[in-house]
């Protein structure tokens, strides 16, 4: 099953897919207080059009541009569309799948890289839930390298004002409740099919540091300096990728689980540690069985967590009408939130009440 397929099975089900530095920092806002109009921004997510004429890209990025929004986030570099999103007016922003790979490149070269369950079972050719869930080791040397040299391209393209990680954890242990029927699974715990990294790289590197083989901790789950470990590992990589892309002087900003305890708990992501210009948490309410008002409780907690900006990823499918995104935004702004990024198709009368919504 490829993204397309997965994606048209998720939305058939009801349910989302699995998405699913020196920091420009306003600071802390208390979760009360609403922030200042003029400092928000707004973003959504869109993949480039090959096909599109040039004056059809020119007036789909202007009509954005007249919603009220700041930026896009672009599924990949393409140059027409950069150049049609900056005469807009808008910034740019790539879109990059970071430990989540299933590059030609490294599948020829480096089938070591791919992350191993506790199963024994390899990313390489046995990923899991869907076949595009292809995760490399942030442990390993070569692969850090081989992902700030793509947050290099990014950064020193032409027009790009910034670069937007995703999928930059490992896959996840848990996945969110509302998923479990699609895949015929009980996740209550953690079972070793997902439970990742078990290769030789990450258990080596584990050993030296902890003097222990994690294949024979008897509780992953609960072990406190594995998991940590998992954590860090991430962290280092993030810190790495955020420095490549300083050093070109571009903003670098990560999609990332609903809040910081549910990415810890469910796929080793430790994001209020990471030194991001600003962070887009997925805050998709019908993932989890929650109702909007669960969107004003993920962004109280992230707002507390971190020293950086917030802008609440919302999922556009999951809202029931026009009037339930507006309630959405304005309890991002209640809560501190510096804007908000819409991922999925948005309908002229919900465009209507995101413009309301972000007008106060």
């Amino acid at each position: 099953m490829n993204r397309r397929e997965f994606l048209h099975v998720a939305a058939a089900a009801g349910v989302a897919p699995l998405l699913p530095a020196s920091n420009v920092s306003a600071g802390i806002a208390s979760p009360s207080a609403e922030t200042n109009p003029v400092t928000r921004r707004h973003f959504v997510w869109t993949g480039p059009n090959g096909r599109a004429s040039e004056a059809d890209l020119k007036q789909k990025y202007r009509d954005l541009k007249a919603h009220g929004l700041t930026g896009v986030f672009l599924g990949g570099l393409d140059k027409r569309e950069v150049a049609a999103i900056r005469e807009a007016g808008l910034e740019a922003h790539i879109w990059m799948w970071t430990t989540n790979r299933g590059d030609q490149w490294i599948r020829d070269n480096h089938p070591d890289w791919y992350m191993v369950s506790r199963s024994g079972k390899s990313c390489f050719d046995k990923p899991p839930y869907v076949d595009y869930y292809r995760w490399i080791s942030p442990v390993i040397p070569g692969v850090q390298d081989y992902l700030c040299e793509k947050v290099a391209e990014i950064a020193t393209a032409e027009g790009v004002n910034g670069v937007h990680l995703d999928y930059v954890r490992y896959p996840d242990v848990i996945l969110p409740r509302a998923l479990w029927e699609t895949y015929k699974l009980d996740q209550t715990e953690e079972l070793p099919d997902y439970d990742f990294c078990y290769s030789e790289h990450t258990r080596k590197a584990f050993k030296e540091a902890a003097g222990r083989d994690p294949m024979e901790i008897k509780d992953p789950a609960h072990d406190q300096q594995w998991l940590k470990f998992r954590y860090d590992s991430v962290t280092h990589l993030v810190k790495k990728l955020v420095a490549v892309a300083h050093e070109h002087k571009k903003e670098i900003t990560a999609a990332v689980f609903p809040t910081p305890s549910m990415a810890r708990m469910i796929c080793r992501q430790d994001w209020a540690s990471w030194p991001l210009d600003a962070a887009t948490p997925m805050i998709y309410h019908s993932f989890y069985n929650e109702d909007v008002a669960w969107i004003g409780d993920a962004m109280r907690e992230n707002i507390q967590s971190v020293t950086f900006p917030v802008i609440a990823g919302l999922y556009m499918p999951a809202f029931k009408s026009p009037d339930e995104l507006e309630a959405a935004i304005r309890l991002v702004h209640k809560r501190g939130g510096k804007g908000v990024s819409l991922f999925g198709g948005v309908g002229e009368d919900y465009w209507k009440a995101f413009e309301k919504a972000i007008a106060d």
